[in-house]
């Protein structure tokens, strides 16, 4: 028996979950005039109709605009389209993406139906498919969170889509896939973290990997019976053979090794070979775990300004790096130091404006009053000593001529500054992209903090472990500043401020998970904001 559907059928499936019911009529041929009708109808049901779901009226300005101002074809009715969007729907997850956050049984019933159904029922079709297209493609560019919606210390601008241009692209489109393909971003770590993501799935379907048994750490040649299960647990990620050679089950042996240090570099580890506690900790964190950090990280590249500019910096918190990208293309990479979890660096995209030699440290307010003020009252010539000094108006004084004993919070007349010099807080140089998180990179004089594998020990601005290095490629955009001319400059002791000619985009991210040559690498979630992602993205309300 051939099925009709009325619109209070359609809406009350929808809504509820109800069987479709039949209408009277029999549904009308959907011909040029039918489509027209289809149109108008539309219109009617988005002016009129409470009983959409909020996606459909949250899109009102798009669909009007589409369906009315431009005159558009319809999208859906009568396309494979619905098909294809039904069937890219049930494989969101391939894109990091939740397919229960869309309507995808009531979409393919919809499909089933479409051509039954009468003129009414069709534009209500149409307008579901269309506001769940919308949904989705607004999901797969910018993400299905404003940055701070879910934590306050991402300053990313927010992005929206065109809905206009998703409408239009999709209609264009040889195949819908292609524009979605080409709709998400286009920065290849995105794509890497997709790949990463197919695989740790792949891996997951399969049941994961083993945990290792913990205990005392593993050294190079010793021998222990938990050593089978780490070569079980290093078959999986680090393609060691899975059997050892007969005699030797229990040996630590040198390919063994060569794993561990090879799963250390993936983690950011201390790589010295030994299974210790933290390298088995990480070494048994559930596969889950491990596609979560792929499934966020990829969130927050979508989060990301679709332009990084050809050439730009990237600094990743959670990875303690900072990569410098010319014309495209990696050119280099150094560690940095990073805020303290109490102290985070802020997430935020701005340009480097100014490369300052010999700078002054003009001491943050709040350091000067609970770091420094203390060390004034006790000693005043130790941080004389140290090259500090107050200003107060147009006057420098000496630290060690003012009675510190007098001041306090809230009574601290005082700009607290230190001299360019050796022992300057900021070293030789300083990069200036000026924000409202008083947020720089710099040169420190503590250099042994970048031997470590975690490096969150700054009040919140970035310390650079090449800081001279990063100065001669960042001039070296605008000619006329080689090695040796920067040399001299640091070598007279004088603060010399460069402007540079072209602003340098410097994106300031938080990745616990990208790809690097090929291999996927995870890092600790040190301020926790993976975590309340994961929240965010757990609870996030469905509309339809």
């Amino acid at each position: 028996m051939v099925r009709h559907v009325t619109l209070i059928g359609l809406i009350a499936f929808a809504l509820f979950g109800f069987e479709a019911v039949k209408p009277a009529n029999a549904a009308v041929p959907l011909t040029g005039e039918g489509s027209a009708a289809v149109v108008i109808n539309l219109a009617d049901l988005l002016a009129n109709e409470p009983g959409l779901p909020l996606p459909v009226r949250q899109s009102y300005e798009a669909l009007n605009a589409y369906y009315q101002e431009e005159a558009g074809p319809l999208l859906w009715i009568g396309s494979d389209r619905m098909v294809t969007l039904v069937e890219r729907l049930s494989t969101a997850q391939v894109d990091g993406l939740d397919q229960a956050d869309y309507p995808i049984d009531k979409l393919a019933e919809f499909a089933d139906i479409a051509e039954e159904t009468d003129i009414r029922g069709k534009a209500i079709i149409e307008l579901y498919f269309s506001a769940a297209f919308l949904e989705y493609a607004s999901d797969l560019q910018v993400g299905r969170f404003l940055p701070r919606k879910v934590d306050p210390n991402f300053f990313l601008q927010a992005r929206e889509i065109d809905p206009l241009a998703a409408l239009n692209g999709a209609l264009t489109a040889d195949d819908l896939n292609a524009f979605f393909d080409n709709w998400q971003p286009q920065a290849q770590a995105y794509a890497n973290l997709k790949q990463a993501l197919a695989e740790y799935r792949a891996l997951e379907a399969i049941g994961g990997w083993p945990a290792v048994p913990l205990g005392d750490a593993l050294k190079p040649g010793m021998s222990d019976p938990r050593v089978p299960a780490l070569r079980a647990r290093l078959a999986v990620t680090e393609g060691v053979a899975a059997s050892a050679p007969p005699g030797a089950e229990e040996l630590y042996d040198d390919e063994l090794v060569a794993a561990v240090q090879t799963f250390q570099v993936r983690h950011g580890l201390e790589v010295d070979g030994v299974a210790g506690n933290q390298t088995m900790i990480a070494l048994n964190v559930p596969i889950e775990d491990r596609i979560e950090a792929l499934v966020v990280a990829m969130e927050r590249w979508r989060w990301m300004p679709a332009d990084l500019g050809s050439d730009h910096l990237l600094v990743n918190i959670a990875g303690f790096d900072l990569r410098f990208v010319r014309d495209g293309a990696l050119t280099d990479h150094m560690a940095v130091v990073v805020g303290k979890p109490y102290h985070k660096t802020p997430v935020f995209s701005d340009k480097v404006q100014t490369v300052e030699f010999n700078p002054y440290w003009n001491v943050p307010a709040s350091i000067a009053i609970k770091e420094e003020l203390p060390k004034l009252r006790s000693n005043p010539g130790r941080l004389a000593a140290q090259g500090f000094e107050a200003v107060q108006g147009n006057r420098v004084i000496p630290v060690s001529a003012v009675n510190w004993g007098r001041y306090g919070p809230g009574n601290f007349p005082f700009q607290l500054r230190q001299r360019p010099g050796p022992r300057n807080a900021l070293g030789q140089v300083k990069f200036l992209f000026p924000n409202k998180f008083n947020v720089y990179l710099h040169d420190t004089p503590s250099r042994s903090l970048f031997s470590r594998p975690e490096r969150a020990f700054s009040h919140g601005c970035i310390r650079l472990s090449r800081p001279i290095d990063l100065a001669e490629e960042v001039l070296a955009l605008q000619g006329g500043w080689s090695r040796e001319r920067i040399g001299g400059v640091l070598a007279s002791g004088e603060r010399t401020v460069v402007k540079v000619e072209t602003p340098l985009p410097v994106h300031i991210t938080y990745f616990t998970a990208w790809v690097d040559n090929g291999q996927t690498n995870f890092r600790s979630d040190i301020y926790e904001q993976d975590e309340k992602l994961v929240a965010a993205l757990a609870g996030k309300t469905i509309a339809w």
